[in-house]
């Protein structure tokens, strides 16, 4: 079985995972629920949360033994986000994790201030209104942020070193999944410098993910920057091919979209936040409390590029930006 198939199936499994009948007599089970705001198909969603899975396990939390895990998944926005939280919930778990933009933190928020929440793959928590500050989060609620505001400005200027005839940019997000007016503001001060126009872009379906990009390749100049934003993330095919059709030079915020053929990406290795996430929960379980445990923020960024992509555009790839990229798909 091919290893992306067998994580498919691994993390399509999890949201029924039974209590097993060899669990150790006297053992207390613990119980775990995790909001997922992607699709259960997605088979790199499912590799980040089999790295949780794991990163429980090698602290020595069993399923079965001492632990039973409640997997939803969430993909189509707040409401669907909602009424799975209030699901969860319900299964009186001692935490819960959430991941996958803010989403699914919100609705977990909005239904419990007691109830510890560990959070990955969120951007801009303060600002959100999450947490109270990074280094004291202050109630129930606290994890792994992704991106700081000021990274969109990183994001444009890879876009123009790479693509240095493009003149307008369209940056796409849905606002009900993402924090996309907070990256925008951030892009839009970048942009001053560069001389280049930007243009945000609210989608919340494939229409309006066409209509995006087809706009953005209608004139000579166009780029385009992808927010970090699960739902960009679930229909990251889509995209990807809509650049392609229209000969936009896309940057992203995720290894996986050049890996499935996009242009660039610049961005964390989203594994090790679900690792981190696993060791705060396992504190959690032993006593500590989200209001004492800091909110992590990455310390390293992967530059990865597709070559391949580059040369169908018509791109060549400066040698400085070759250099020091952490990968390079030929």
């Amino acid at each position: 079985m091919k290893r992306r198939d067998f994580i498919a199936m691994l993390g399509g499994t999890i949201a029924a995972w039974p209590v097993s009948a060899h669990a150790q007599q006297g053992e207390h089970m613990r119980r775990i629920g995790v909001l997922m705001g992607y699709k259960e198909t997605d088979p790199e969603v499912n590799a980040i949360l089999s790295e949780f899975t794991q990163g429980l396990a090698g602290l020595g939390w069993t399923n079965g033994r001492n632990l039973r895990i409640d997997v939803r998944w969430a993909a189509g926005g707040s409401a669907r986000a909602k009424a799975f939280a209030r699901e969860l919930l319900s299964m009186t778990p001692d935490v819960v994790l959430a991941v996958g933009g803010p989403a699914p933190v919100v609705a977990l928020r909005d239904e419990t201030h007691t109830l510890p929440i560990v959070f990955a793959r969120v951007s801009d928590p303060v600002g959100q209104g999450l947490v109270a500050s990074l280094a004291r989060p202050g109630g129930n609620v606290t994890g792994f942020s992704n991106f700081e505001p000021e990274m969109a400005g990183k994001w444009l200027e890879t876009l123009e070193a790479i693509a240095p005839h493009i003149i307008r940019v369209v940056v796409i997000g849905n606002p009900e999944t993402s924090v996309l007016d907070v990256f925008f503001r951030s892009i839009v001060a970048a942009s001053g410098s560069l001389t280049v126009e930007t243009v945000r872009t609210p989608i919340q379906n494939v229409d309006d993910i066409k209509r995006a990009i087809a706009a953005a390749g209608d004139k000579p100049g166009g780029g385009l920057i992808v927010v970090p934003d699960a739902f960009n993330s679930s229909n990251r095919a889509a995209i990807i091919a809509q650049a392609s059709q229209y000969r936009v030079p896309a940057i992203y915020p995720f290894r996986i979209y050049p890996s499935e053929g996009g242009l660039v990406s610049y961005g964390i290795e989203s594994k090790e936040q679900l690792r981190g996430a696993a060791s705060y929960v396992d504190r959690i379980l032993n006593g500590e409390k989200p209001a004492e445990l800091p909110v992590q923020m990455p310390t390293t960024f992967d530059l990865v590029i597709n070559l391949k992509t580059a040369k169908a555009l018509g791109l060549t790839v400066p040698p400085t930006l070759l250099a020091i990229a952490d990968q390079v798909i030929e």
